[in-house]
């Protein structure tokens, strides 16, 4: 795990400006750090490093390949590396290797067989920038789900990339303003979709994608070796023939493959353990493999209802782990707030990201890596809204959609129907078209989010522009839906920055490549069954953990936001980031829009998530004022 940055086009200050990116990931790779030019400067690289594999100088980036053409910073595993070794020196493409590194060994299947074909066969999460002495070509790459960030754009005219934000922010010359246009997509999900950031000229580089960019380096052509869209159409034409048995088996066999590649390092590695499915599952697999006790992680509230840690730990003392439990106050989450804005380096509001920073804090104390249950609710059909919205389309799509439409939009205008948010958001959703439109109007709720902006203007996404009738179910639909936006620029953002930010590397089992491509052949009825999702995941996991142990509400990793935001502390500082006059000054939303939603929360107990994302967006813009001096 590590960070990568660099630029392009010869700037002024060339050192100093790379040794700024450098510094400003630190956080990501605090054990070495280095960087190279070509003999022009006119490509530049850096690197901080957090060594996991061949902790020795052998695996120290930038990295050049054996011929000297090829050099390259690297961010991630690949964690297939091994198999990719000895099918090189097999092959005698390779005579010896210098290191034990997965970066050495990526560099000379590169290569050997090429850029294309090598990716093709790495498994593993990564964020890669290659350049290529000998044809003067830049090419960046990011893994297939988006584990690995990249950020890339132009500053003053010149290509710039990085692992994080924050870095392309320090260079020379940057005054991108804010793109406003990404602020109605920003107030609908509490996240900035790939491929756009908060700032103007820089984007995200989407999961599955290459970009290659040639000199003099102004035009980058951006091209998909691997979609999840593509592979669960596939899957779909290609369903699994066994019994939901016979899906389990085959689901454990790969998921025990996936957790013994993810075990390898040669620093201490542990496990998170939230006491649901998922994580549980990925502890019990690694304790069914380790000779060791697996380290497992947990953290606790005082407050029952958000607290899964007495759980946590009788799943711990079942599975015989060396289990660390941290018991958080108010206090503890309250003092994260306010560096929020710096670790994420653009606005970003799941309010768990709180306890999630907690829990890799406190994990780094103990070792380097740590595996993460993610992914299982949307491979396996676990979350509640995937049931609703098939409900709710069950219902509508019998009415024509041209009635519906212009029922929907009599209804939302209606005073009486504005006044009641159940009945607003119930008229708000029977626009929809189908089954898609329905899961991304779901996630606006209503019509007046989309008033929390001044600029009303937004950009086409993913979700906006998504072909209807893509897979045959309305539930693969959405879990699909969520692969490809929520999951890699929600939790993958989340989980990736928070252990960053700590030096804590993350690692996603059940994010295979095989385990994925599997997922998506298993049938829905072995997935979900009326309200019951996760089917066959669970198959596997009760071969270790009793199910009535497991079987009880999940309580969710989060925390009494609404709580805490009515307390003296929090409350003024929310107040202070939502005054009219500010909020005026700044001119980018609607002061009295968001005065409307706050007074709301206050005076009649109406919580809506937005106000979260405004606080976010509000304490994102502070700190950017005080960069800016």
């Amino acid at each position: 795990m590590c960070g990568i940055a660099g630029f392009c086009g010869n700037p002024l200050n060339w050192r100093e400006n790379i040794e700024k990116m450098n510094k400003r990931m630190y956080h990501r790779g605090p054990d070495a750090g280095d960087i190279w030019a070509s003999e022009d400067a006119n490509v530049v690289l850096g690197h901080r490093r957090l060594s996991i594999v061949d902790l020795s100088q052998n695996g120290a980036q930038p990295m050049h390949s054996a011929s000297g053409r090829y050099v390259c910073v690297f961010n991630g595993e690949i964690y297939n590396y091994r198999r990719l070794r000895d099918k090189l020196l097999k092959e005698k493409k390779v005579a010896a290797f210098r290191g034990t590194s997965d970066t050495e060994v990526l560099l000379e299947a590169i290569e050997a067989y090429g850029v294309a074909e090598t990716i093709k066969h790495c498994k593993g999460m990564f964020a890669i920038a290659l350049f290529d002495r000998q044809t003067g070509k830049l090419t960046l790459i990011r893994d297939r789900i988006g584990e690995k960030p990249l950020y890339y754009g132009y500053v003053n005219g010149h290509f710039a990339f990085a692992s994080d934000i924050g870095c392309i922010s320090v260079l020379d010359g940057f005054h991108n303003p804010i793109d406003t246009k990404v602020l109605q997509l920003y107030f609908i999900h509490g996240y900035i979709p790939a491929p756009y950031s908060i700032y103007q000229n820089i984007y995200k580089l989407d999961a599955g994608c290459m970009l290659e960019l040639d000199a003099p380096y102004q035009e980058p052509k951006i091209s998909t070796y691997w979609s999840v869209r593509d592979v669960a159409k596939h899957g779909q034409l290609h369903p699994f023939q066994g019994s939901r048995q016979e899906a389990a088996d085959e689901l454990e066999r790969l998921l025990k493959a996936s957790v013994k590649e993810q075990m390898v390092a040669d620093v201490p590695v542990g496990a998170f353990l939230s006491a649901g499915i998922d994580s549980s599952t990925i502890v019990a697999l690694m304790q069914a493999q380790s000779e060791r006790k697996v380290k497992s992680f947990t953290i606790g509230m005082e407050d029952p209802a958000y607290n899964e840690a007495v759980y946590a730990k009788e799943i711990a003392q079942h599975l015989g782990t060396e289990h660390t439990e941290l018991y958080i106050t108010a206090e503890d989450a309250k003092a994260v707030i306010p560096k929020l804005s710096w670790i994420f380096g653009e606005p970003f509001a799941d309010s768990s990201q709180i306890p999630t920073y907690l829990v890799s804090k406190m994990t780094r104390e103990h070792v380097t890596v740590s595996l993460s249950g993610d992914a299982g609710d949307e491979l396996f059909c676990g979350y509640t809204s995937y049931s609703s919205i098939d409900r709710i389309w069950g219902k509508m799509k019998n009415c024509p959609y041209g009635i519906r439409r212009f029922a929907s939009s009599l209804l939302v205008g209606n005073p009486l129907i504005k006044k009641n948010q159940i009945l607003q958001t119930k008229a708000y959703l029977l626009g929809a078209k189908s089954p898609e439109h329905l899961y991304e109007l779901s996630n606006a709720q209503e019509a007046s989010n989309l008033q929390i902006a001044l600029d009303k203007t937004t950009y086409s996404y993913k979700h906006n522009s998504y072909p209807y009738g893509a897979l045959r179910d309305t539930q693969s639909i959405v879990m699909l839906m969520d692969m490809e936006v929520y999951h890699p620029d929600d939790i993958l953002v989340k989980v990736d920055r928070t252990a960053m930010a700590v030096s804590l590397e993350t690692r996603v089992p059940m994010l295979d490549k095989d385990v994925v491509e599997f997922a998506w052949t298993i049938p829905l009825e072995y997935k979900k069954q009326g309200d019951e999702g996760k089917l066959v995941l669970k198959d596997v996991l009760y071969k270790y953990i009793p199910k009535e142990m497991m079987d009880r509400p999940k309580k969710g990793f989060s925390i009494p936001v609404t709580q805490w935001l009515r307390e003296p502390g929090l409350r003024e500082w929310a107040e202070a980031l939502l005054d009219s006059r500010l909020i005026r000054q700044q001119g980018i939303l609607n002061a009295d829009e968001v005065q409307r939603i706050w007074r709301d929360f206050i005076e009649n107990g109406n919580w809506r998530i937005q106000i979260w994302y405004i606080l976010m967006f509000q304490s994102w813009l502070q700190n950017e004022a005080v960069r800016n001096g």
